[in-house]
């Protein structure tokens, strides 16, 4: 099954013996083997039962709550793993170091390059577009990664090429009803930034959880300023993955139409733009479709499933970290 999405609103979860229930309105929504599950994420508000909370750490479940519109709230898990040379090599790799330096260039030419793949395919997929300009600003942040020493300059180039891929990503849309012009969030004011940062909030829990099973401390990254509360690392590991995985859904779900504008509702005070009910429960299916979907992995040479690619990245990192590589290569697919 993998991961376990609960949408609806004042849900009830608990467990009876091996199973995960979860009921709503005298009704039982879910009833599935808890070795099935690789996690849980709730969407507003849900109450857990203390036998289901102790079972879930207990196999090192994690839980995550997000609101509604998929904003992170917090995240209930199991302690750190025993690797704890592995976290002191992380730490000891930590400010401007070498290598945070690598890291850093190589979850920037990650993305960089999945930004530029995506606007490549685009514009040999559909002739009349013009996206050689963007394609061009992006090779331009790409060119000088392997040349900067500085991590502020590194961000430098990722806000650039970022800056221009989402000015061409409007090109990308194909479906009348949806527009975009330029990447805003907190909160979204129009449907397609609104799946954007719903994808990003998900793709952010199952990062953490690969990083945390590979025995990291989430909290310490290398191109994400350290701060309060912040997964660092988790955000840097998922820099790579929002053009895959993302990305890729919220453009199938509107070209496709899958979803359409009488799917979202817009808040009046604050014009937030967030999927209704049905919407939501359709961009879930379609995000969990992804992540079950395979691909030849670059490094490996062999199949596997962006599910298993978070962990097999993170895994990766750990190595470089550890010594035993001379580099992370970050996930690049064309």
């Amino acid at each position: 099954m993998g991961t376990v999405y609960i949408t609806q609103e004042d849900a009830f979860i608990g467990k009876t013996d091996e199973r995960l229930k979860v009921r709503a309105n005298q009704k039982t929504l879910l009833d599935v083997p808890l070795i099935k599950v690789d996690g849980i994420v709730v969407l507003g508000r849900a109450t857990v039962s203390p036998a289901a909370m102790i079972e879930l750490l207990e196999r090192q479940i994690p839980l995550t709550f997000l609101t509604a519109t998929g904003r992170y709230l917090g995240r209930l898990e199991p302690p750190l793993t025993k690797n704890v040379l592995l976290r002191a090599a992380q730490w000891s790799a930590a400010g401007d170091t070498a290598a945070a330096i690598h890291v850093a260039r190589s979850v920037i030419r990650g993305k960089l390059k999945n930004y530029r793949n995506t606007l490549m395919r685009a514009q040999r997929d559909y002739p009349t577009l013009d996206l050689k300009e963007g394609i061009t600003r992006l090779e331009q942040a790409i060119a000088p990664i392997d040349t900067t020493d500085s991590i502020d300059s590194l961000r430098g180039l990722e806000g650039a090429g970022s800056a221009a891929y989402f000015a061409n990503f409007g090109q990308l849309i194909r479906q009348e009803g949806f527009t975009f012009c330029t990447r805003n969030r907190r909160p979204p004011t129009d449907p397609v930034n609104a799946l954007l940062s719903f994808g990003y909030a998900l793709l952010r829990h199952d990062v953490q959880g690969a990083i945390n099973i590979v025995g990291f401390d989430p909290y310490l990254g290398y191109l994400h300023v350290q701060r309060y509360g912040r997964p660092s690392l988790a955000l840097d590991l998922m820099e790579e993955f929002r053009p895959l995985v993302v990305d890729a859904v919220v453009l199938s779900a509107v070209n496709r139409k899958s979803l359409t504008p009488e799917d979202f509702t817009t808040e009046p005070i604050s014009h937030a733009v967030a999927l209704l009910d049905e919407g939501r429960r359709t961009f879930l299916r379609l995000y969990e479709q992804k992540k079950q979907s395979s691909f030849s992995h670059p490094v490996l040479n062999k199949k596997c499933t962006y599910q298993e690619s978070f962990e097999i990245q993170a895994r990766l990192l750990a190595k470089f970290l550890m010594q035993q590589t001379d580099k992370y290569p970050p996930l690049i697919i064309k």
